[in-house]
């Protein structure tokens, strides 16, 4: 018989974070079924009504586009929808041993409404404004939870942070410590769609640039000094350097758990910069975990993600799937307005004349054509945004294991196992394309200003 979640059973998942799109809870209870599992629970704007389940997700233009992808077209929920897509697009990219699909769990409406009622003073304020729990959903995704190894002896997901700190001692048989990194993109577009007042894409990150647009509007306080290309260098020194500017300033980029409970990083609505006070707690928390002096583990920690990401490769194809974005925004959009068959509004408010014929050609390519650059852009726009977590296991029994799921830390001669995996890796919908392409105007006219400025 299918499970369905009652309002009763509310009580044993508990807020672990979210998304623009999905709030995720943790299980805390007993059932076999659920233990080492998180759900994702589908969210609804505040500013349009909540949409029932039973017809078609995917617009008429949408069904066109992932035409080709099985079942797509014809799905009656999201859930099924981001099944679907991670199952058959996105693990074609990254690879199934790093992906994980899920299931769809069924769900009452007392279950939803009891979640949105248990974790409203857990969520930041600004998500609250922005969205409620769906509550006219029947479905919810279940994944395995990949911030921790699935026979860990001590769970702490009923506990907060602060409490976490004052048991940490009983955190000594078999811990496990995850990372979760937002990536962004890794690279620099080379489009010749860039008009050249844009040019400034071509020599610095879109994550740079955008730092400073968010400074501007107040959502953080200090610009981050991490540049996705250290990341994505292959440069074991650059890899360091970039994991070290994470953990400076985290914002919703770095996070980290220990036992599946967050203890460092926001829980959705991010952390600015890292206090000398955050920094003591961190240590103290992972004293269990990785076998070096007081303040000394925190950075044998940071060499250890390091380390994996580097020696791992796992960016490689996550670099890949990002670079199926070879227009750019600044010529997909007209492949946008192709499929659509609306007049080009990007065309249209270009004053010069000569801009508009150069994007003439893209406005006479066939609809095919049309349809890959714009399926290749969402997908590389998922790339763009996923996380990657990463969880380690320590070796107490001094087995090496094989070396492609062992990494091995030399400031303390301890081994680990280690597993990651790309989460978050929603299909982005195909009318976000106008609001991409205001974006990165906005983002590159902020930074051009900011550079003025400053002459």
């Amino acid at each position: 018989m299918e499970v369905v979640l009652e309002g009763k059973d509310a009580v044993d998942w508990i807020y672990r974070g979210e998304g623009a799109a999905n709030l995720v809870l943790g299980y805390t209870g007993s059932s076999p079924a659920f233990i080492g599992k998180i759900i994702r629970i589908q969210k609804a704007p505040r500013s349009r009504s909540q949409r029932m389940t039973g017809s078609p997700i995917l617009s008429i233009h949408e069904c066109l586009l992932w035409r080709d992808t099985n079942e797509l077209g014809s799905s009656t929920s999201k859930e099924i929808v981001g099944q679907l897509f991670v199952l058959y697009v996105m693990s074609s990219f990254l690879g199934s041993e790093h992906v994980d699909a899920g299931i769809r769990i069924l769900v009452s409406r007392e279950f939803l409404e009891s979640v949105e009622k248990n974790t409203l003073c857990q969520r930041p304020a600004s998500r609250v404004q922005a969205a409620r729990v769906n509550t006219l959903c029947d479905s919810a995704l279940l994944v395995s939870d990949h911030s921790a190894f699935p026979h860990g002896k001590y769970r702490l997901h009923k506990f907060s942070p602060m409490v976490i700190t004052s048991c940490v001692s009983i955190l000594k048989e078999e811990p496990c410590i995850s990372v979760e990194i937002k990536p962004k993109c890794g690279f620099l577009p080379c489009s010749k769609f860039i008009v050249e007042g844009n040019a400034i894409k071509r020599s610095v990150t879109r994550f740079r640039m955008h730092q400073v647009l968010k400074l501007h509007q107040g959502e953080i306080s200090q610009v981050s000094e991490y540049d996705p290309l250290d990341l994505f260098s292959g440069s074991s020194n650059r890899v360091h350097d970039a994991i070290k500017a994470l953990f400076t300033s985290p914002q919703n980029n770095f996070r980290v758990f220990l036992n599946g409970s967050l203890i460092f990083g926001g829980l959705g609505g991010g952390s600015d910069n890292t206090s000398n006070s955050i920094s003591e707690a961190l240590e103290d928390l992972i004293e269990g975990v990785i076998q070096a002096d007081h303040g000394l583990r925190t950075s044998s920690f940071l060499q250890l993600v390091a380390e994996t990401v580097f020696r791992s490769g796992v960016l490689n194809r996550l670099l890949g799937a990002q670079k199926l974005d070879m227009f750019d925004i600044e010529g997909a959009i007209h492949a946008y307005y192709n499929i659509v068959a609306q007049p080009c509004k990007v065309c249209r408010d270009f004053m010069d004349e000569e801009l508009s014929h150069r994007y003439a050609p893209l406005h006479s390519i066939s609809l095919e054509e049309s349809l890959k650059i714009v399926r290749d852009y969402l997908i590389a726009a998922t790339a763009k945004d996923c996380s990657l977590m990463i969880s380690f296991r320590l070796r107490e029994d001094g087995d090496p294991g094989p070396p492609d799921s062992t990494v091995y830390l030399e400031p303390t001669s301890q081994i680990f196992d280690y597993k990651a995996y790309f989460i978050d890796l929603d299909m982005k919908p195909l009318k976000k394309m106008v609001h991409y392409y205001e974006l990165d105007q906005r983002i590159v006219s902020c930074y051009t200003q900011m550079l003025k400025t400053e002459r």
